[in-house]
């Protein structure tokens, strides 16, 4: 897997390949912590690690260049751990295992961790090259983005002296991004009472395979979600065939759109044979509703030991009725954007057993009144549920400045190096400028990055021929940065 390393620009790839061998999932930052402040001492650049966990990164002006605006250049250090079925990957001890196919860089069973990785990798090339011509230039690597911009959210006030905020975390190469979607995290938990179960057989349902995503750039490529197909098998089986919900398990991050989700009903045995048949005839429909996007769908059952005890009827159809209500999706596209998506929510996460429901969701929107409309239609569709709903997470979007100064000169450059115009764009991916402009308002913001695909699957994948492009423009970049 080391090959990568071999790549161009060398300065990129030797940086991320070092990062491949950290572990950094999210909530497990210490070890990458510690790797990045002992890079900058070896670097021979200022660094330290801020009150929220974040890593700060500080370069003097090359000689002749001091009167240059300053640049923050930031990326977040974590990643989206997930892995595949077959794959014995531990996130918290085990490096990741790359390999390159047909011009792509991807992970063995594993999401590559390029999201933020490259941004990453580019900072550090930034901060050891003795051969830049740059004003004064700072990195900010934040702590835990993938689960609620934690790092960015504790980021101190003062600690930067930037007057621009170049962000690394954009997913298309020759696209600037120049605003994007707030968001905020909904919870409805409810604890009950179990009890006994009198029924003679169990049997537990995965469905599994299908290709998940983004829940910000890809909800709207009508994928399927787990925890939403297989609410309308359940209701199936418990309409039609006396079975009653033991446990549910689906999804594991709330940013991404669930790939899996298992469930263990009791039910009389006379029952069994066609509950499988049950499973095959749904099975059979998801293919054909999403025959042109799931193309691995595994829907499957197994026999296992009947539970001691279930959920009480009137809490199982209350649960069951409220999933199978929960709006997950797109609400609406943005009327000047036709193309972006506006708002939505992703039903990222279902857990049931032993007498607690949990429900998680990740609502975004670029309109504060719209991201209020969501939360109050998703936190009545729970209540009635009799679901205790809460909130967390909240960050607001990144308002765009199409007459953005480092805009100007990013478009410039691009046409200068490629002969193109590049594409600007809004976007529905939630990004930390949102939050560091409400530290540092005055900031002139733009977020790049090169071509990565299906960043938070084990499809995650960046493209070789974007990296030189993407580090050519913004060595440029720093070199043309106007004066104060």
């Amino acid at each position: 897997m080391s090959e990568i390393k071999n790549l161009n620009p060398e300065c990129i790839w030797r940086n991320f390949y070092a990062l491949t061998q950290i572990p950094r999932p999210s909530g497990h930052v210490e070890k990458v912590q510690q790797f990045l402040l002992d890079f900058a001492k070896k670097a021979g650049v200022e660094a330290f690690k801020d009150a929220g966990g974040n890593i700060v990164m500080k370069k003097p002006a090359t000689p002749g260049m001091e009167n240059r605006k300053t640049v923050v250049m930031q990326a977040h250090m974590d990643m989206v751990p997930q892995k595949s079925p077959e794959s014995n990957h531990n996130f918290e001890t085990d490096p990741i295992e790359t390999y390159i196919e047909d011009g792509w860089v991807h992970a063995k069973g594993t999401t590559l961790g390029s999201d933020d990785g490259l941004g990453v990798a580019a900072i550090m090339a930034v901060m050891e090259a003795k051969d830049l011509k740059h004003g004064p230039v700072e990195g900010l690597i934040t702590r835990d983005e993938e689960t609620g911009m934690f790092g960015a959210n504790e980021l101190p006030k003062g600690e930067l002296n930037a007057d621009i905020l170049m962000n690394l975390d954009s997913e298309k190469w020759g696209k600037f991004v120049i605003g994007s979607a707030g968001g905020i995290d909904i919870t409805a938990d409810l604890e009950y009472k179990e009890v006994d179960n009198d029924l003679d057989a169990a049997v537990k349902v995965t469905l599994k395979g299908l290709r998940g995503g983004h829940s910000g750039l890809e909800i709207n490529d009508g994928r399927a979600n787990a925890n939403k197909e297989m609410v309308r098998f359940v209701r199936k089986a418990v309409a039609e065939l006396d079975a009653r919900l033991a446990t549910w398990h689906g999804g594991n991050m709330r940013n991404a759109i669930p790939f899996k989700a298992e469930v263990v009903l009791a039910l009389p045995k006379e029952n069994v044979e066609a509950l499988k048949k049950l499973v095959s005839d749904s099975k059979a429909a998801l293919e054909d509703q999403f025959k042109t996007i799931e193309k691995n769908v595994e829907f499957f059952t197994e026999e296992v030991e009947a539970p001691a005890t279930l959920a009480p009827v009137e809490i199982q159809d209350n649960l069951i009725d409220a999933i199978y209500a929960c709006h997950n999706g797109v609400v609406r596209m943005i009327p000047v954007y036709p193309d972006v998506v506006e708002t939505s929510s992703n039903l990222a996460i279902i857990d049931i057993e032993d007498g607690k429901a949990s429900i998680k969701i990740l609502a975004r929107s670029s309109r504060e009144d719209m991201k209020e409309y969501i939360v109050e239609m998703l936190t009545s569709c729970f209540n009635m549920a009799g679901m205790k709903v809460t909130t967390a997470g909240d960050y607001g979007g990144w308002d765009p400045n199409p007459d953005s100064e480092i805009l100007h000169l990013l478009k410039k450059i691009y046409k200068e190096q490629t002969g193109e115009d590049a594409l600007v764009q809004v976007d529905h991916a939630g990004l930390e400028c949102s939050v560091i402009l409400g530290k540092y308002p005055n900031l002139d913001v733009v977020s790049m990055g090169p071509t990565l695909c299906s960043p938070h699957t084990t499809s995650e994948r960046c493209e070789i021929a974007t990296i030189e492009p993407f580090w050519n423009l913004l060595k440029q970049a720093l070199e043309e940065v106007a004066t104060k």
